[in-house]
């Protein structure tokens, strides 16, 4: 492995209340295999060898489920105070990783209940953030339907502005079509940076992971978003009816 090979963070730390089970949401199994098992794929087919699973509500048996997969570590958020924290608690291990070798890794951030996200999809983001040298750039889609997700918001000359939660947006931001894919690849410098600068002045009063863009920026960063993503990668579980639809779509979708 290189010293800027790509350091991948799962967020998987979720109950899933409306899953109606007391399985962790990620321990779900789709088309033969656990939610995911299928990002742990893809990311590994895309390249991203050292993976940290930050887990929580039913830490052990993610633990149990991963088994020995080599490169993946844990850690652990101890209270669900969003995606933010989440990071953060994975943010020692990143460090370290890190600080094997010279240069400042690329820190891939995914969430553990999107199996449909695609390894070509991945690659795609990662070497567009190489050729752009940006501190952090996101993977965004641009769908007809974009309700439930954060809107990328852009100046009048396309530039990346921030992303704004659904439940924060005023009215025409949530007329925005260009989503927040929830998959991120941030210098790994910089995200530890920024996780410092993060607060939950926000309606749910969690730590967004969504704000750390925004603050690179404010610090005048670069921070670019890039619509490399399919509209139908946005697809996660949050219930066993969307459970269904993920395994129908994974029997037809070729990863």
């Amino acid at each position: 492995m290189s010293d800027t090979s790509p350091i991948a963070v799962v967020l998987a730390a979720g109950k899933g209340t409306r899953m109606n089970s007391d399985l962790p949401k990620v321990l779900h199994e789709a088309a033969g295999k656990t939610l995911l098992a299928w990002v742990l794929d893809a990311l590994s087919d895309a390249g991203c060898h050292d993976q940290i699973v930050v887990v929580g509500y039913g830490g052990d048996s993610v633990r149990t489920d991963v088994g020995a997969r080599p490169g993946v570590q844990f850690a652990v958020q101890q209270k669900q105070q969003g995606t933010g924290d989440a990071v953060r608690a994975a943010a020692p291990l990143i460090e370290s990783i890190n600080a094997i070798g010279d240069r400042s890794r690329p820190v891939v951030i995914v969430c553990g209940d999107s199996p449909l996200l695609r390894p070509s999809s991945i690659r795609s983001l990662l070497e567009a953030f190489q050729s752009t040298g940006a501190a952090c750039l996101l993977g965004t889609a641009i769908t007809e339907d974009p309700s439930g997700l954060g809107r990328i918001v852009r100046d009048a000359d396309k530039q990346f502005v921030c992303i704004t939660e659904e439940k924060d947006a005023n009215e025409s931001e949530r007329l925005i079509q260009e989503v927040n894919m929830s998959t991120y690849v941030f210098a790994a410098d910089q995200l530890l940076w920024a996780l410092e600068r993060i607060n939950t002045n926000n309606a749910a009063g969690e730590y967004y992971l969504t704000d750390c863009p925004k603050v690179l920026l404010d610090a005048g960063k670069q921070v670019d978003a890039v619509a490399c993503l399919d509209p139908s990668e946005t697809l996660s579980v949050n219930t066993p009816q969307q459970l269904v639809a993920v395994a129908n779509a994974l029997q037809t979708v070729q990863r």
